[in-house]
């Protein structure tokens, strides 16, 4: 059986113009197209993202991918996600997935590759980086995200406190990931630490609507987006 290629391809964290030469000839490329659906039947954070790029004869579909902790509905959502590429690559018929940020970094397609061949065999997988949000939120904020011999930690939104504590107390930079759910607590956290002045956030990070706050000194009670990146700078130096 000629089996088609599942790829993976990175096309950055809002802004369509950061995406890889090497990505956009091959979403252009693929017969299908695939992406996380968007909640309440409206586009997705990557579909968005590509839309430009598309031309008009590609197929899309929407996987449905649930915000979700349950790790029995998460399963479920794999396995039928799977199920619907599986029915391209079967008859040799290559699909891009379309991943927002990077594909390897906290990414959706990690689950439906894996899925895809624990149930279907060996379908081949390739993937392409692009860029993720913490280096998105560098350069929107015009800082370097480490120099010379800086120590960098980052942690996802599910991260303990006591892994947080760890992070400031043993790191140089620290970056949190979607912070928006927990951002009082760790507001209180770095003013008991003195990190308020040398901490950063950036909320959509190279959408055209991101919004930037540096020195949260004044802003204890943001209400942020699903998509926030909080950089700390433990070392001030």
């Amino acid at each position: 059986m000629n089996i088609g290629t599942l790829y993976g391809i990175s096309v950055g964290t809002g802004d369509p113009e950061l995406i890889t030469v090497k990505g956009l000839r091959l979403l252009q490329k693929a017969e299908i197209v695939a992406f996380p659906a968007g909640i309440n039947q409206k586009p997705g954070i990557a579909e968005q993202i590509i839309a430009q790029w598309l031309r008009p004869e590609q197929k899309t579909i929407a996987l449905n991918f649930p915000y979700t902790k349950d790790e029995s509905l998460l399963h479920q959502a794999w396995q039928q996600a799977a199920k619907e590429v599986w029915q391209y690559l079967k008859q040799g018929i290559d699909v891009a997935f379309a991943c927002e940020g990077d594909v390897s970094f906290y990414s959706t397609f990690t689950y439906l590759a894996q899925t895809t061949q624990q149930y279907f065999g060996e379908v081949p997988i390739i993937t392409v980086p692009g860029i993720c949000s913490p280096m998105a939120a560098a350069s929107e904020l015009q800082i370097p995200l480490t120099v010379s011999y800086q120590s960098l930690k980052i942690l996802p939104a599910t991260y303990s406190w006591e892994d947080l504590e760890q992070a400031l107390a043993s790191s140089d930079v620290v970056v949190l990931m979607k912070v928006n759910a927990v951002y009082q607590k760790v507001w209180q956290i770095l003013q008991r630490r003195g990190l308020l002045k040398f901490s950063s956030l950036v909320e959509r990070a190279t959408f055209s609507d991101r919004r930037i706050y540096n020195d949260l000194t004044d802003y204890p009670n943001l209400q942020l987006s699903y998509f926030s990146i909080l950089i700390i700078r433990v070392n001030k130096t």
